[in-house]
């Protein structure tokens, strides 16, 4: 993954990792750093949404960013837009760079918002009640911050279509978020009876849709047809299903795993164990789940699943012509359907 997203970003022309450095390094989020320093010795969940930023050893932080830079060398300059080729590095118009930098700062906003905790639920050794209401303020307001900034940046694209795209992608985060936060107890997560169809439409909000509509807007920038945009949206859609279910696969395939590995019981493999298995049988299994997932018919599934969404991104990309710029969203495709 780390070598598919090194050559992607020379193809682009920077690396994408300095794409969030204009804002992360200003007076402002200087200053909000300077705030998260008080919640060091406390359990407050911003914090490890902070060091994420600086220590992304995944390099999936910008990895929508990347997408949305190179479908759009993939697709190069519509008929309609060929005398304005002049305002093209390295394939890409200026617009769609900017477009990149808003998603990554949308998906960042969201991603600090997350760390907002329960007051109700917190104990004793999460640290003092004062410094937790703190960190909870801190996330609220830079997160708004990111948030302000990127519509700003959104509106001065001057695209009704891509605000319209791009602000309904930014309603679907936040009831893709809601959902998942709306289980009133652990002990209800614990017997909550989804499906994988009601996994689908939630991950779509709360992991695909800001990618899928964003490469979309990329090619209406750049005033490419309905179809091309469509193909876009698809792709968009299908790699980041196969990303997420790539990670919710790791705790169940990864040869060093042990049950101390983190998984989520709404993740993919336990939804379709889940299914496979019946409604009865799974509530008794709680408490011995990872293991009856690995040696059920769900991790396979999820792979299934996670391939066949792949491959439905492979096929989108067919409509753009051959380029380094396709063979790189075609490698990252690769990247996540590859299992040991």
């Amino acid at each position: 993954w780390s070598q598919v997203v090194s050559e992607a970003e020379k193809i682009v022309g920077y690396p994408t990792s300095f794409m969030s450095l204009r804002c992360l390094l200003s007076d402002e989020l200087s200053n909000i750093a300077m705030q998260v320093r008080k919640l060091v010795g406390t359990k407050h969940p911003l914090l490890d949404t902070a060091r994420g930023f600086v220590y992304d050893s995944r390099n999936n932080l910008q990895m929508r960013g990347l997408v949305i830079l190179l479908i759009s060398k993939a697709a190069g300059p519509s008929t309609a837009e060929l005398s304005f080729q002049h305002n093209m590095v390295s394939g890409i118009y200026s617009s769609q760079r900017s477009l990149a930098e808003i998603t990554e700062l949308i998906h960042t906003a969201f991603l600090v918002h997350r760390g907002i905790v329960n007051i109700g639920e917190l104990k004793s050794c999460d640290g003092p009640l004062k410094d937790m209401q703190f960190g909870n303020k801190m996330a609220v307001l830079s997160g708004d911050f990111l948030l302000a900034n990127a519509c700003t940046s959104l509106a001065q694209l001057q695209n009704t279509k891509v605000v319209e795209l791009i602000s309904s992608a930014i309603g679907d985060l936040v009831q893709g978020i809601y959902y998942e936060n709306s289980k009133s107890s652990e002990e209800n997560c614990l017997t909550d009876d989804i499906g994988i169809s009601t996994w689908k439409e939630q991950v779509f909000l709360s992991h695909s849709a800001l990618l899928a509509k964003s490469c979309q807007a990329a090619m209406e920038l750049a005033k490419h047809s309905a179809e091309i945009q469509d193909m876009a949206f698809q792709y968009g859609k299908h790699m980041s299903m196969s990303h997420k279910l790539h990670s919710d696969l790791q705790p169940f395939v990864k040869e060093c795993s042990s049950d101390t590995v983190a998984f989520s019981l709404n993740s993919a493999p336990a939804v379709l164990h889940q299914e496979f298995l019946g409604r009865e049988a799974w509530i008794k299994q709680i408490r011995e789940l990872q293991e009856a997932i690995k040696a059920g018919k769900g991790v396979t599934s999820a792979i299934d699943l996670c391939r066949c969404h792949g491959n439905r991104a492979l096929a989108a990309l067919e409509r753009f012509p051959p380029s380094e710029a396709r063979a790189a969203l075609a490698n990252i495709v690769y990247a996540v359907t590859r299992f040991p």
